[in-house]
């Protein structure tokens, strides 16, 4: 096979591809078994037509055209890796010469868009701005409040409801005589704003037993947007109440016997969030600089493709300012993703087992889903490569703070050479005994919701 790459633009190629018969010919013999296995012809056994048959039958060029179609994708590829080109987008391909005999080549055309070629800047000739590392009392203070909030407790209460209580709640909605749904149990957190327009105004001042009704858009069903008289009907009211920060509270929140201790180990935690902080913004500055500083060409028709799809999802194709807001964003995500792939290419970057499996954990939590049940998801949608793309994009985007310089507001340098492995770690023990106080947390409430059902 031979192939030729004919530059038509700074991210815009033809190559041009010439198969010899004999590299085409098993592709053939498949397409006449193919064919011969689907026809039925008299005095021949069904798969047993021979291809002079065939070739009388349905036609010679029929059978080449099977043959080419089912080739042509693993050319194409072939060619792509001997002229070492990264494709972007589908390519536009055209078979310009079919073989009508043994002694002619296929020849096609394809045109691609590539990525564009270019040199990443001196690093060292970088510099970002972060703020300052500062650790008030506030700061550790708010620390306290999120963990007395994760074990505060749900109790019932003989007054009306207020914003931030939790209620139990019936629904019922009917637009004229139709009943449209009528669910009853359900909690609800006045404020939360996340069911029905409406319904937190409807719920203040409410005690338990009280009813009102109010008008409100559906949110979802067949009915979805359409007015609705929602009557509700409060059965309990409850607020949360949190614990008092003392040695009690040291030992159920922690590993440690005094409030004194807990607050030492809680500072450390947040001093460690402050340097991780820093190391963000400076990674994203960063980032933001060689946006900015770097000029690359970007191949016009794939951004064309990407937003015209993610309009035509929206069903906003005629909407030229949101048009133009995707076009954008497109263009900014497709620039940091050359980048990050340069940077990748440059560093050799490698991608661990556990790596992955740390970054599928964390992306099934967002999703509210389960990890196992997430990679499968991924696995039969062919995404893992993506994925591990990701990952090492990451990875190698995290790697240039060793190599930029870092200042703060104040004008002094900052030495970021403590975000190492040590500290991603110490960040991981932080959320997994996040995870596991909020699972403690949990079950504290848990066990006083049902003490409070009881009562009820």
């Amino acid at each position: 096979m031979k192939s030729a790459v004919e530059k038509l633009g700074p991210t815009r190629v033809k190559l041009s591809v010439e198969v010899p018969y004999e590299e085409l010919k098993p592709s053939v013999d498949e397409a006449y078994k193919a064919i011969g296995a689907q026809i039925q012809v008299p005095g021949f056994r069904k798969g047993k037509v021979p291809a002079r048959i065939i070739d009388q039958r349905i036609g010679r060029p029929a059978v080449l055209q099977e043959a080419i179609n089912e080739a042509l994708p693993t050319f194409y590829s072939q060619a792509l890796a001997e002229n070492e080109l990264r494709p972007m987008g589908q390519p536009e391909v055209e078979v310009t010469e079919v073989p009508v005999d043994d002694e002619q080549p296929l020849k096609f055309d394809a045109e691609l868009d590539t990525a564009p070629e270019f040199e990443l800047p001196d690093f060292s000739q970088i510099t970002v701005e972060v703020d300052p590392f500062e650790v008030s009392d506030e700061d550790v203070d708010k620390e306290f409040e999120a963990l007395r909030e994760r074990f505060g407790t749900l109790a019932s209460v003989d007054r009306a409801a207020a914003d931030g209580d939790s209620v139990t709640i019936d629904l019922k909605a009917t637009i004229g005589d139709e009943d449209i749904d009528d669910v009853s149990g359900i909690n609800y957190v006045i404020g939360s704003g996340n069911m029905l327009e409406g319904l937190d105004d409807a719920l203040t001042g409410l005690s338990a037993g009280d009813t009102k009704t109010f008008t409100a858009p559906l949110a979802g069903g067949d009915h979805e947007g359409e007015d609705a008289d929602v009557t509700v009907t409060v059965q309990a009211v409850k607020e949360r109440q949190l614990p008092e920060l003392d040695d009690d509270f040291a030992q159920m929140a922690s590993e440690h016997d005094t409030i004194e201790e807990m607050r030492a180990e809680v500072t450390e935690q947040v001093e460690k969030g402050k340097r991780f902080e820093q190391g963000v913004q400076a990674r994203d500055k960063a980032l933001d600089q060689l946006l900015e500083t770097l000029d690359l060409p970007l191949p016009d028709k794939v951004i064309e493709d990407e937003v015209h799809q993610h309009l035509e999802n929206e069903d906003r194709l005629e909407d030229d300012e949101h048009r133009a807001e995707v076009d954008e964003s497109t263009r900014k995500a497709l620039k940091t993703q050359l980048i990050l792939d340069k940077l990748v290419e440059r560093d050799d970057v490698q991608v661990g087992q556990e790596e992955l499996i740390e970054y599928i954990v964390m992306s099934a939590s967002q999703y509210g889903m389960d990890p196992n049940q997430f990679a499968q998801a991924l696995d039969q949608q062919g995404q893992v490569p993506a994925i591990m793309g990701e990952v090492a994009r990451r990875k190698a985007l995290a790697s240039i703070l060793d190599e930029i310089k870092v200042v703060d507001t104040n004008g002094d340098e900052v030495d970021l050479s403590e975000l190492d492995e040590e500290d991603e770690d110490a960040e991981g023990e932080t959320a997994e005994a996040s995870e596991e106080t909020e699972d403690s947390a949990d079950a504290a409430e848990a066990k006083d919701d049902s003490k409070d059902d009881a009562t009820v």
